[in-house]
């Protein structure tokens, strides 16, 4: 499988700020063994969502952007003015982060009404504005209540509507739904997808979650080994993966080659057939659910992609079973537990695998 350092975007796709308005950044911060080096920019209205494997620098840039880590260079500015030396609590920027902070000695209305307490509000009119956006969060039943006795999704609500109620123009949320149930994370996720519609500045997210991304996000960034390897629409980046870590995560098999017409020769492996008629440099790309096992040498099949595997793992994914396969082609087979069972898969047992022209998606790399 292929493994890049190209950076692509679909320019279609992105809603171009007005100058001045919303979020011009270029982070460079460099830790010695580590150096974090990318452009982003979004409109006022615009979700991004920072996606990358543990140790590509999302936290870091996420950081960046709070002010809670200094810029080596480039530069970070909001709406036209320059924060690369404004602190913390003087920029108009609000952060849920993944444990929520929410202090415990406080009602949940307390903490809400805390930042727009420190932003110069009297508390009765911190207190009132705190009580309109739990009532948006639909927790005005629980102004009363203190952190501890909050459900999960409760307190990511209330931290949400504490970062809110200070009327910031960048809006940073750490793995928000990272600490929730996964009944309670569906339930939460669509909420959050509600209010960051309804949110007229900048919102930045970071997660591992490809579903939250999918969901949350209008653009996706990429980021591995402190650089942009792609950026785009959600869509665009699920049906186009430019690297390993994109592919394992919207869930495809990723190859790298040179297309002849209908013939990709991969860089690393046998030849692979594609509907696509190209030529040059491609990524050819298909679900693990299109590939189909047997145990002998199928004859007869319409299948024109037929490979010698060995089942190098299997694992649970969803109701069915996912074969890790090495061989002619590295790659992932979903199958059901009745196919895996009737095949006797095994670590170790050898199996043919074929996939439809048809099944497969070629694109220029």
């Amino acid at each position: 499988m292929t493994n890049l350092d190209d950076t692509t975007t679909d320019a279609a796709t992105e809603r171009p700020a007005i100058p001045g308005e919303g979020l011009d950044a270029h982070l460079v911060v460099d830790h010695g063994t580590f150096r974090l080096d990318i452009t982003l920019t979004a409109a006022p209205g615009d979700v991004i969502a920072l996606l990358g494997p543990n140790g590509a620098g999302k936290t870091t840039a996420l950081r960046t952007l709070a002010g809670l880590a200094p810029l080596s260079d480039g530069h970070l500015r909001l709406d036209g003015t320059a924060l690369d030396r404004t602190p913390p609590e003087s920029r108009p920027v609000g952060v849920v982060f993944q444990d929520y902070l929410l202090f415990p000695h406080l009602s949940a209305l307390d903490n809400v009404a805390f930042g727009p307490r420190c932003h110069g509000a009297t508390r009765a009119e911190s207190r009132a504005q705190a009580a309109e956006w739990l009532n948006r969060m639909g927790l005005a039943d629980h102004a009363g209540t203190k952190p501890r006795k909050l459900s999960g999704g409760q307190a990511q609500r209330v931290a949400l509507a504490r970062a809110l109620a200070t009327h910031p123009r960048l809006l940073l949320l750490d793995e928000p739904l990272a600490a929730l149930d996964a009944r309670t994370r569906l339930e939460v996720r669509a909420q959050l997808r509600r209010h960051l519609a309804q949110f007229e500045a900048v919102a930045v997210l970071v997660t591992h979650d490809p579903l939250d991304a999918m969901v949350l996000a209008d653009r996706l960034v990429v980021i591995e080994h402190g650089r942009v390897v792609q950026q785009g629409a959600p869509a665009d980046i699920a049906r186009r993966p430019r690297t390993d870590y994109i592919a394992q995560l919207v869930g495809l098999n990723l190859y790298k080659g040179q297309a002849e017409g209908h013939t990709v020769r991969l860089d690393a492996g046998p030849a692979l057939t594609t509907t696509e008629d190209l030529s040059g440099p491609v990524f050819v790309a298909f679900p693990p659910s299109a590939v189909t096992l047997h145990r002998d040498r199928p004859t007869g099949s319409s299948a024109r992609n037929l490979w010698r595997c060995e089942v190098a793992g299997l694992e649970t994914h969803g109701d069915q079973i996912r074969a890790d396969l090495t061989g002619e082609l590295p790659l992932a087979a979903d199958l059901t537990t009745v196919a895996a069972a009737e095949l006797d898969l095994h670590p170790g047992a050898p199996v043919w695998a074929t996939v439809k022209a048809t099944q497969t998606h070629a694109y220029p790399a």
